[in-house]
């Protein structure tokens, strides 16, 4: 009798045990799940505020390369302007690509990448108008230069006039190629008009730019040169002899324009904008150049 009831007590207290233990078991499960809610799924330790690795800014804008063919007589006046334009614009940069108006003709002809031309001659823009390569609305006449006889500046020979150019003492006269440099088209008009372009031909050296004929008389190598008047302001090594009367040739005019296939249109045109502006004439003038009427 005792045996069966100590029997029947133990088994209740086992049951009770068993009981209790799934309980606990719960709980902790029910703790488990409550604390893995808390956090959502696949994410770390939350980051303190303020400590972000990704960027939350925009994106810097991508600069743009607008590429100019100028005629080299602009080389130091470009320059000087072409600093103050990216000081200003910081999304813009300029490649200038320097040489005889006639040869970067030829290149945009070509197919060269150019985004805006200035030449040295209106003949060399109005070819690039013809050929639908430069709309006429985007284009215009910027500037106007002057030819002028340069002599070295250490020479001894006096030289006043075209006529002089024909002396003994004058050896060679330094000329820019008739054909594809404009001051050399201008000298070739002056010197035909003054009636010496063929008794001056066996003293002609000519040169592939206006700066090259600068150099030759620069260093000696030419007595005597035409160049325009901005150029000659550049150098020490000569001095002007005198300016050529400018009813002799045609107006050496520096038109502007935009290449109708440029890819940064936006940009083409606003520096097209900025050197017709007062501030970037100045500069001009202050090289030699005058604005035309």
């Amino acid at each position: 009798m005792h045996k069966r009831i100590g029997y029947l007590l133990g088994s209740v207290f086992l049951g009770l045990a068993l009981v209790l233990a799934g309980c606990g078991a719960k709980e902790d499960v029910n703790r488990q799940d409550a604390a893995s809610s808390a956090t959502p799924s696949g994410s770390s330790v939350p980051t303190a505020p303020g400590d972000h690795t990704a960027s939350s800014g925009q994106e810097p804008q991508e600069k743009v390369e607008l590429t100019i063919s100028a005629a080299a007589s602009l080389t130091d006046a470009m320059q000087e302007i072409q600093a103050n334009f990216e000081q200003a614009n910081p999304n813009i940069s300029l490649n200038f690509n320097f040489g005889a108006s006639g040869a970067l003709q030829q290149q945009i002809e070509q197919g060269a990448p150019v985004d805006i031309f200035v030449s040295a001659s209106a003949k060399n823009m109005k070819a690039l108008v013809d050929e639908n390569l430069i709309a006429s609305t985007d284009q215009k006449n910027l500037l106007q230069n002057s030819l002028v006889v340069i002599v070295p500046a250490d020479g001894t020979n006096i030289v006043t006039s075209e006529n002089d150019l024909t002396r003994e003492g004058i050896k060679t006269v330094a000329i820019g190629i008739p054909e594809s440099v404009p001051a050399g088209t201008y000298a070739k008009e002056a010197l035909t008009h003054a009636k010496l372009w063929d008794q001056l031909g066996e003293k002609f050296v000519q040169g592939k730019d206006v700066r090259q004929v600068l150099q030759y008389v620069g260093t000696g190598n030419a007595d005597a040169g035409l160049v325009y008047k901005t150029d000659a302001m550049t150098s020490k090594q000569v001095k002007i002899a005198f300016e050529v009367d400018k009813n002799s040739y045609t107006p050496a005019n520096y038109p502007l324009g935009i290449i109708d296939g440029t890819k940064h249109r936006t940009e083409a045109e606003q520096f097209y904008a900025y050197l017709q502006t007062s501030e970037v004439l100045d500069i001009f003038a202050k090289y030699g150049f005058s604005v035309p009427e």
